[in-house]
C-alpha cells in the first residue's frame, strides 16, 4: 500500500518502492517476449567471442613467437574494426532495414573460427578484423531491434536486458575458451562456430517478421523536414558514454594485475574480475527498470554520485572486502549504458540505426584508448592511485551528465520532430524510432 503519509523526498521514495512492487509482473512480462530473448542471447553469443581473446593470448604468442605487446594488436584488430564499422551499420539499419542480423553473428563466427588456422600473424590481424566487422553490424542491427519489439513505456528495462546479455558474453567468454582451448589448442577456434552459427540462423530466420524495415531512399514520412538533430544533446549523451566506459573497462582489465601485484593469486582475482562483470549486468537491468518509472536522468545522476564512495572503497581497501566494492562498483557504473541508447535513439528520430552505431562505436573507441592510458597512468602513480584517481573521471562525467535531457526535454525534441495532425498523438514512424 502506498504510504500516503509520507512527504517530501521521502514519501516519493516511498511511493516509487511500493509502485515498483505492484508493477514487477511488467518486468517479468518483458522477459517472455519471445523477440527479445532472442535478441539477447545472440548478443551474449557475438560479445562471448571478445571474452574468448585474452584465454586465446597464449596460444598465439606460442605459435607466432610474439610478445604482450603485439599480440594485442589482434585485439585491436578485432575491437577497432567493430567500433569504428559501427556507425555505417547503423546507417545501413536505418536505410536497408535489420533483416541481416543473424547474418552477421553467423560471418562473426565463421571467421573467428579461422582465427587458430592463420597461416601467419598478418593472416591473423585481417581475420581478426573481419570478425570484428561482424560484431561492428551486429551491435547497431540488434539494439535497433531490441527497440522495436518491445512498448515505449519498458523500452529502457528491455534495451538494459538486451545489453546484459553482451555483457554476460563478455564474461563468460574466458571461462568457455579456457576449457575449449585447454582441450583442443589454438584449433579449437574451430569448435567456436557451432554456438555462433547455431544462435545466428536461429536469429535470421525468427526475426523475419519483427525486423526493423529501412526506408530506403525516401525521406521518413511524418517527420518535419525543418527539424535539425539537437547536436550538443547527442555529444553530451556521447561523452558520457565515453567517460563510463573507461572506468569500466579500465577496472576490469586492471583488477587481475592490480591484485597480482598484491601478492594474490588468479584463484582469488579471476572470481572478482566475474563478480564485477556479472554485477554490471545486474545493475543494467535494474537501473533499467528504475528508469521506465522515474526517468533516465535521475537514474543516471543518482548511480555515478553513489559510484563515488564505492569507488574510494574499492581503491582504499583492496583484498576479500573487493568482492562487496567491487560488486557496488560494477552494478553502479555499468547501469547508465542502455539508457544512454535509448535516449540517443528517441532524440536522433527516424535514425535510431545511426544512434545505435555512434553510441555504441563510441563506447567501444573509448574502452580501446581507455586500458593504455588507466595502464600510463598506473605506471606514474602506482595501480592504487590510478584506482582512485577514476573519482576525478567519475565527478566529470556528473558535471557533463547534469546537461543530459529530461523526459519531458525528450519528448518535447520528439514532438518537433513530427508532422501530427491536430489532435492526433505522435505518429510511429518505425519500432524503434517512435517517442514515448
Amino acid at each position: 500500500m502506498r504510504a500516503a503519509t509520507a512527504s517530501g523526498s521521502f514519501g516519493r521514495l516511498i511511493s516509487w518502492d511500493t509502485s515498483m512492487g505492484r508493477r514487477a509482473p511488467a518486468a517479468l512480462d518483458i522477459l517472455r517476449n519471445r523477440s527479445l530473448t532472442i535478441l539477447m542471447l545472440g548478443h551474449f553469443t557475438v560479445d562471448m567471442y571478445v571474452g574468448l581473446l585474452p584465454v586465446f593470448y597464449p596460444f598465439l604468442i606460442n605459435r607466432f613467437d610474439l610478445n604482450l605487446k603485439t599480440v594485442g594488436l589482434v585485439s585491436l584488430a578485432y575491437t577497432g574494426m567493430a567500433s569504428i564499422s559501427q556507425p555505417f551499420f547503423g546507417w545501413v539499419a536505418d536505410r536497408y532495414g535489420t533483416r541481416l542480423t543473424g547474418l552477421a553473428l553467423l560471418w562473426t563466427s565463421i571467421t573467428f573460427a579461422t582465427l587458430g588456422f592463420a597461416s601467419s600473424f598478418h593472416v591473423l590481424l585481417v581475420l581478426a578484423a573481419a570478425a570484428g566487422l561482424g560484431s561492428g553490424a551486429f551491435h547497431p542491427f540488434g539494439a535497433v531491434n531490441a527497440s522495436a519489439v518491445i512498448h515505449a513505456k519498458q523500452r529502457n528495462t528491455a534495451m538494459s536486458i538486451y545489453v546484459t546479455g553482451g555483457t554476460v558474453g563478455v564474461a563468460l567468454g574466458p571461462m568457455i575458451g579456457a576449457i575449449v582451448f585447454s582441450l583442443l589448442g589454438v584449433h579449437g577456434t574451430a569448435l567456436m562456430v557451432i554456438p555462433g552459427a547455431t544462435i545466428g540462423i536461429w536469429v535470421l530466420f525468427a526475426m523475419r517478421s519483427v525486423a526493423v524495415k529501412g526506408r530506403g531512399r525516401i525521406r521518413v514520412r511524418h517527420l518535419n523536414p525543418d527539424f535539425r538533430t539537437p547536436i550538443f544533446l547527442i555529444a553530451v549523451i556521447v561523452l558520457v558514454m565515453m567517460l563510463r566506459s573507461y572506468t569500466i573497462v579500465g577496472l576490469q582489465a586492471f583488477i587481475p594485475s592490480w591484485y597480482e601485484e598484491l601478492g594474490y593469486g588468479a584463484e582469488f582475482y579471476g572470481p572478482l574480475t566475474t563478480i564485477y562483470v556479472l554485477s554490471s549486468a545486474a545493475g543494467a537491468i535494474g537501473a533499467g527498470t528504475l528508469a521506465d518509472r522515474i526517468g533516465r536522468r535521475a537514474v543516471i545522476l543518482w548511480t555515478l554520485v553513489l559510484t563515488i564512495p564505492a569507488m574510494l572503497l574499492f581503491a582504499q581497501y583492496p583484498g576479500p572486502w573487493g568482492f562487496v566494492t567491487g560488486a557496488a562498483v560494477g552494478f553502479l557504473a555499468a547501469s547508465t549504458a542502455p539508457l544512454l541508447l535509448v535516449m540517443a535513439q528517441q532524440l536522433m528520430l527516424g535514425r535510431a540505426g545511426v544512434a545505435s552505431g555512434l553510441i555504441l562505436g563510441l563506447g567501444f573507441i573509448a574502452s580501446a584508448i581507455g586500458a593504455p592510458i588507466f595502464g600510463a597512468l598506473a605506471d606514474a602513480i602506482g595501480m592504487q592511485g590510478a584506482m582512485r584517481a577514476q573519482v576525478l573521471v567519475i565527478l566529470v562525467s556528473i558535471a557533463v551528465a547534469w546537461f543530459l535531457p529530461t523526459e519531458r526535454r525528450v519528448s518535447e525534441v520528439t514532438a518537433a520532430a513530427e508532422l501530427a495532425p491536430a489532435g492526433a498523438g505522435p505518429l510511429r514512424t518505425s519500432g524503434a524510432n517512435a517517442g514515448e
